[in-house]
């Protein structure tokens, strides 16, 4: 354990996307003990789900890379995945934290061989593919998970096929009963870096996602297209595996609508951008329309959107969709909404719909175990009289991942100043 003086001068991070990577790399980097809370088995968050960053079109596996680098050669990070905040007590300089730790049922000594996954038959619903496909119960989160260990359901503790698992690690990798656990760690600042979830699209009744097998959401149309989803990469009709002639992609999908999402999330816009070319890729003659109330792409990302528009084969179409329709027989789907230039109203049919969903800060749903100030939409509040704890990245305002690292360097900051007034 270490000393009182070295205790007060640990910093706690709490969220391991790229908010919470940045603050913690910076803040080790100048000689702080640092810990991650993660409640995912781990680390990367949001953007280990992406295919591709805009507006450059690489894979986020570069980034993400070059962190868990600087993590792995650095001794003062300590990572505990799988794990959440209980209690916050204490003041700056002095925070008592208590953190449960759920079983993994593997432990430290897995190689990530896969013996345990051919060895096991149940399955369960992915979580990393958004429940799109199915994965056995004891399996390696994602190809570029890190921390490179597998981990096993608990729907599969206590059942016969359990035990042909565990026979199965010849490295005595599985541990069946492996318990929860609560520990608990003095730190002298808190770094919260929760980020966000994508607003549940089936609240707009309308546009029957979840029900319509061809609507999809803007994250889900993400794992389609990365190659290590479900599909391998390939953009096909979710009803029947077919080719996609035609693609309607609806803007502001519950964002900016008192009955759902009040505000702009800022990056649906240029995820769709993204997202079209996605498309252009693999299929060059298809029909693209984006449906939008405002386009939003600001400052260097204007250069994105004009490249786009210049597509003779994407059409911007200034209207917000009223509802969608189904064909019970072919799958095909049939958007109303008005033209706002042209005043006419469009009757689209489409093989594919992506829905552009907003982003919901993680403290909208779970609160920081803590005084903390809200904005009337979950987002955390730094009040700058209240110093010690402090947010960084999504849930202070809807961001894309450069912003977020340059919220979290500046969270990290503050922190480090917290801890060096002790």
């Amino acid at each position: 354990m270490p000393n009182q003086k070295a205790a007060q001068q640990a910093i706690l991070v709490v969220g391991a996307g790229m908010s919470g990577l940045t603050a913690a790399i910076e803040a080790a980097e100048v000689g702080r003990e640092v810990y991650i809370v993660e409640k995912e088995a781990f680390l990367g968050g949001r953007v280990a789900q992406m295919n591709q960053y805009f507006p450059k079109l690489c894979s986020p596996d570069c980034g993400l890379e070059i962190n868990y680098r600087r993590i792995k050669t650095n001794p003062r990070i300590h990572i505990l995945t799988m794990a959440q905040i209980v209690k916050i007590d204490g003041k700056e300089g002095d925070y008592n934290v208590s953190i449960k730790v759920m079983p993994r049922y593997v432990n430290e000594r897995c190689t990530a061989c896969g013996e345990c996954s051919n060895a096991c038959t149940v399955e369960i619903d992915n979580k990393f593919n958004f429940g799109l496909d199915k994965v056995k119960a004891a399996y390696l989160p994602h190809a570029f998970a890190f921390p490179l260990r597998y981990i096993i359901d608990p729907s599969l503790i206590n059942t016969e096929n359990a035990k042909e698992v565990e026979k199965a690690c010849k490295y005595k990798a599985i541990e069946l009963d492996m318990k929860e656990k609560e520990i608990s760690i003095n730190v002298g600042a808190v770094i919260w870096a929760t980020g966000w979830s994508p607003y549940d699209a089936s609240k707009i009744m309308f546009y029957g996602a979840g029900s319509y097998k061809n609507v999809l959401t803007n994250i889900q149309f993400e794992r389609f297209a990365s190659s290590s989803g479900h599909t391998k990469g390939k953009i096909i009709k979710p009803s029947d595996g077919g080719i996609v002639n035609s693609v309607a992609f609806v803007q502001c999908a519950g964002s900016r609508d008192e009955n759902h999402l009040p505000y702009c999330s800022r990056i649906c816009c240029l995820a769709t951008l993204k997202h079209a070319m996605y498309v252009r890729e693999q299929y060059p003659n298809a029909e693209i329309s984006i449906f939008y109330i405002d386009i939003r792409a600001l400052g260097r990302f204007e250069d994105f959107y004009n490249k786009v528009k210049q597509d003779d084969k994407i059409s911007f179409i200034k209207g917000k969709v009223a509802k969608i329709e189904e064909d019970k027989a072919t799958k095909e789907l049939t958007l109303r909404v008005e033209d706002q230039e042209t005043q006419r109203i469009i009757n689209k049919k489409v093989d594919l719909v992506v829905l552009a969903t907003g982003m919901v800060p993680n403290t909208a749903i779970d609160k920081i175990p803590a005084e903390i100030q809200y904005d009337e939409n979950g987002f955390i509040i730094n009040d700058p009289l209240k110093t010690g704890i402090y947010g960084a990245g999504c849930i202070k305002k809807p961001a894309d991942v450069a912003v977020s690292v340059q919220d979290a360097t500046n969270a990290a900051m503050k922190a480090i100043q917290s801890t060096a007034r002790r």
